[in-house]
């Protein structure tokens, strides 16, 4: 399978780098003149894997190269806002005469709608589903989440399970379609929880009055003697009451669903991983089943014993980065290449362009 890419941030790229870890062949477009924020994901684990080429598509030469390279792809990813890639020749009407391709625009509003034209970030797209007003402290302004939730849970991830879903229907029908892949609509699905909790009243729009947003005393972070963070999300009954036995505390004097006693439980067990290091706390809880685990800086991930086991971190080409995921009993993901330097194979991939388009002559 190919995929064309064209050179975006974010979760476009972050689609395009888990295809190339399933098996695609990745090639991404590159800007001849690279701006400012390409570099923010463009030289790291979001560029590996792929090949890139160099194009001007403001010209007629560089838009004829683009659907040169198209002509031969499965898939086309377009991360630009909603015009864009029409006003460079490249536009969805370019599927008419290539009915097979799988045409998928990654944006943070959608296609249509009135803030389509708009600019935004992932944190305005989760501003927008309702998911953040429920983030954070009583009183305070909700938190910034990093990029996680909008860019690559309810955008990136949305955009590879949209591509597999219409290549899968591709074998059925022969036909490629058009996929309209918004940041705001994968966030609104990664809520739906949130929409029942709500409605079934165990979730006010309160924040930090319920079970998952801090609230509760067994489903939060704690501050340990040395400074660092250590996190407990004892939900289930049997869970629960080991966590307490196991910080010497009565089960039975603390209701876990009783609210009255969340305020008073929570500064005893404020109290408890305050008195202990983090070292303390992993040695006296890991091996439980109370629901615990550490708080890591990322730099602590290759010598925390699971993620060794599992190998979550790799340095295969010399640049520490996630492994591939999900894991394949019989068809491994696994990183096609090092990380890529925009217009790294222009050179080659023309000459593959001109060698194809040779035989084509040949054949006519």
């Amino acid at each position: 399978m190919r995929v064309v890419e064209l050179a975006g941030i974010g979760p476009g790229a972050f689609g395009a780098t888990v295809l190339s870890d399933l098996g695609a062949d990745v090639i991404r477009i590159d800007r001849l003149t690279p701006v400012a924020e390409d570099t923010v994901t463009m030289t790291g684990p979001l560029s590996r894997g792929r090949r890139s080429i160099a194009l001007d598509l403001k010209t007629a030469e560089g838009t004829r190269t683009a659907l040169a390279l198209i002509d031969d792809a499965d898939v086309l990813i377009d991360p630009f806002r909603p015009g864009v890639t029409r006003r460079l020749g490249l536009g969805p009407e370019i599927r008419e005469s290539r009915p097979r391709l799988i045409y998928a625009q990654m944006t943070g509003w959608g296609q249509d709608g009135p803030l389509a034209p708009r600019a935004g970030h992932d944190l305005n797209y989760l501003a927008l589903s309702g998911a953040l007003a429920m983030m954070g402290t009583p009183g305070e302004p909700p938190p910034v989440p990093l990029n996680l939730v909008a860019d690559f849970g309810g955008g990136g991830m949305l955009l590879v399970m949209g591509i597999t879903a219409a290549l899968y229907e591709r074998e059925r029908s022969g036909t490629g379609q058009l996929l309209d892949v918004a940041m705001l609509d994968g966030v609104t699905m990664l809520a739906a929880s949130l929409f029942q909790l709500r409605r079934d009243g165990i979730i006010t729009g309160e924040r930090g009055r319920s079970f998952l947003d801090g609230g509760a005393p067994w489903y939060r972070a704690y501050r340990t003697a040395d400074a660092r963070y250590v996190t407990v999300a004892a939900l289930e009954p049997q869970f629960y009451r080991a966590l307490l036995a196991a910080l010497d505390i009565p089960p039975a004097d603390h209701p876990q669903w009783d609210r009255s006693t969340w305020p008073k439980l929570t500064g005893l067990l404020e109290e408890r991983f305050a008195a202990e290091p983090l070292s303390h706390w992993d040695q006296q809880l890991t091996d439980l089943d109370v629901c615990y685990a550490p708080v890591l800086d990322l730099d602590e991930l290759e010598t925390h014993p699971h993620h060794m086991a599992r190998q979550t971190v790799s340095s295969t080409y010399g640049l520490r980065e996630p492994t591939p995921a999900p894991r394949f009993s019989r068809t491994p993901a696994r990183i096609q290449g090092p990380a890529t330097e925009p217009g790294q194979h222009t050179t080659e991939i023309l000459a593959e362009l001109a060698d194809r388009q040779a035989h084509v002559d040949l054949d006519h």
